[in-house]
């Protein structure tokens, strides 16, 4: 009997064996045509999109370089929406995984520290197959500095003090008090235990001397600190007023004399209190030598003088008179005695 070839009988037609020792025994058809080779890797889904996708690893540590547990952070895809969010761990670290290809936004919401301040928000970029390490340190909180200035007696607050604040060598502030005598003012802090700095007064308010004390003090993060300076105020006298240009009387506004004739700048000349004579007195010569005036009298101008030597003149001539009378009498009597002699 001949049988049809097994190429041509459906796949579900059963075929006959051959007959062994007379008997017949039925079996499964097998398939005609060849199933499809088998791939030698197999992908899954997930797999397949672990190898597309990237991841962001976060290290938090502080200025000190210790490791921070309990940062909060999100994470923000391009259009702004979150797209992760997290804690850091015991030693630190935090880590979003499968994550698109593309940048993102980190924002740190919370330090997990009293001590610490957050950074700035910052860009990611991820990438595909790796997750992109990032070390986030935290700065230490500010202290906050309150600047005074009060007058040393009475405690008044002074606007117009400048102080110069720093620590080691380096000057951090430079603060000027201002019209209620304070100022206020961040100071950055290094340290959880705190940072050493010096204030000292590089101005003083007005009418005041300058403090040349350099003041110390210690801050630790996030602490409020007061530093006051003490000015003493300095005694200056005034300078009096200088009246040499100023007019002792009030002008009058009208001359006292005339001007003369052919000059209505130059002052007129007073005319004398006396006449004065066409001789000159005796005593104009020795005048020199006369023993000065009291103050208050009157400047002499040798017509005193005058009437003394009318008198002593008239004196001189009345004893010359007498003198020439009793010569010529003396000479009459002799001449007398003379002619009487004669006559005997």
């Amino acid at each position: 009997m001949r049988t049809r070839s097994a190429r041509c009988l459906p796949a579900a037609a059963l075929t006959v064996a051959a007959t062994v020792n007379g008997s017949l025994a039925w079996a499964p058809a097998a398939f005609a045509q060849a199933p499809d080779p088998t791939p030698t890797v197999s992908t899954t889904p997930s797999a397949r999109a672990a190898a597309d996708s990237g991841g962001v690893a976060i290290l938090k540590k502080d200025e000190g370089g210790e490791v921070l547990a309990g940062a909060s952070f999100t994470l923000c895809d391009s259009t702004g929406k979150e797209t992760a969010s997290g804690t850091t761990d015991a030693q630190g670290h935090l880590v979003f995984k499968d994550l698109a290809p593309g940048v993102y936004r980190l924002k740190e919401v919370a330090s997990g520290s009293a001590l610490h301040d957050v950074v700035e928000d910052q860009d990611v970029i991820v990438t595909p197959g790796t997750d992109a390490p990032l070390t986030i340190i935290d700065p230490f909180k500010p202290a906050s500095v309150l600047l005074k200035a009060k007058d040393d007696k009475s405690g008044k607050l002074l606007p117009g003090a400048t102080v110069n604040i720093g620590t080691g060598d380096k000057t951090l502030l430079t603060l000027t008090t201002g019209d209620e005598g304070t100022t206020t003012a961040k100071l950055p802090v290094n340290n959880r235990t705190g940072t050493d700095f010096w204030a000292m007064q590089t101005r003083a308010p007005q009418g005041y001397g300058l403090e040349k004390q350099r003041r110390d003090f210690d801050a630790k993060p996030g602490d409020s600190v007061t530093v006051t300076v003490t000015n003493a105020k300095t005694h200056m006298t005034p300078p009096s007023p200088d009246l040499s240009d100023k007019p002792t009387e009030k002008p009058t506004g009208k001359p006292t004399q005339k001007p003369t004739s052919g000059s209505s700048a130059a002052p007129a000349t007073p005319e004398p209190t006396e006449k004065q004579t066409d001789t000159p007195a005796p005593d104009e010569t020795t005048s020199s030598s006369a023993a000065p005036d009291p103050d208050g009298s009157l400047a002499h101008t040798g017509a005193d003088a005058t009437a003394w030597l009318i008198g002593g003149a008239g004196v001189l001539l009345t004893a010359g008179a007498g003198a020439l009378l009793i010569s010529r009498r003396r000479r009459t009597d002799e001449s007398d005695n003379n002619g009487s002699t004669a006559s005997y």
